[in-house]
């Protein structure tokens, strides 16, 4: 038995979907550790936390890219007399662009953040969410059911992130965590800037949920032992309908969606 405090640890907590699911989280009576590289988001966050009459969560300013970061963070943790009941996985960004178009080392840093160290912080903590049964709640998106074109290694990260969740949610079922993964539509947040995505140059309305309504959604999903978690009834649809249509027609559709995204950017 361990004598550490279990609390939620939230990944990419300065904005966004991220800052929504630590306020989801704190209202719900969940202390928090929140990390990221901005610390002065951080702190103005776990300000506004506090203020709400929660406990004030746990402040890490790291860099998740770096190879040592779920070794940083569990050692941050420790000395704060805490563990993870549930870890959160939130960090991660997009670019718009052909692949061969884009800076190759920025789209490997992509992987590593997307892939890399939401592998190695879903991992890292496995026996501290067993003792607590607690969970794994992973941020994906709608475009993991997708090809890409236009944003083929982003896309791509996400379909790492749908199928590795997935199977994690059957081989820790037994012990009692939860695995979750959120797949959510456009969001507005700052995702659409780092992407390059220019205001207007998201999907149509009806896909579009606030990053509050998603936070919550995917909270409920994590506490009800869901496996797979699409806010939002049209998103639903899409991600069902992909199922039946070919490959080649999604190609083309999304193509030609990034297409005339690039030529909105360009105008």
């Amino acid at each position: 038995m361990s004598s550490l405090r279990p609390i939620a640890l939230v990944t990419g907590a300065s904005a966004g979907i991220g800052v929504a699911l630590a306020r989801v989280f704190a209202r719900h009576g969940h202390a928090l550790a929140i990390v990221a590289r901005r610390e002065e988001r951080l702190r103005e966050l776990a300000d506004e936390i506090a203020a709400s009459g929660a406990a004030r969560p746990l402040v890490i300013a790291a860099d998740l890219a770096r190879p040592d970061c779920a070794r940083a963070i569990g050692e941050a943790m420790a000395a704060a007399g805490v563990e993870p009941q549930y870890v959160i996985n939130n960090a991660g960004f997009g670019l718009v662009g052909t692949a061969a178009s884009r800076d190759r080392n920025e789209q490997l840093e992509m992987i590593d953040l997307n892939v890399r160290a939401l592998t190695d912080l879903s991992l890292a903590f496995v026996d501290s969410l067993a003792r607590h049964r607690g969970g794994v709640l992973n941020v994906g998106s709608v475009a993991g059911f997708l090809p890409g074109p236009g944003m083929a290694v982003y896309y791509a990260t996400k379909a790492y992130v749908l199928s590795f969740s997935e199977a994690l949610h059957s081989e820790l079922k037994p012990r009692g965590v939860r695995v979750t993964v959120l797949c959510p539509g456009p969001v507005p947040s700052e995702f659409a800037e780092r992407a390059g995505i220019k205001s207007g140059g998201l999907a149509p309305g009806m896909l579009t949920r606030s990053a509050e309504q998603v936070a919550e959604e995917g909270y409920r999903g994590l506490m009800q032992g869901r496996r797979v978690v699409v806010p939002g009834w049209p998103n639903k649809v899409v991600s069902l309908l992909v199922r039946f249509v070919p490959h080649s027609v999604l190609l083309r559709a999304v193509d030609r969606r990034q297409a005339r995204r690039r030529a909105a950017q360009a105008a």
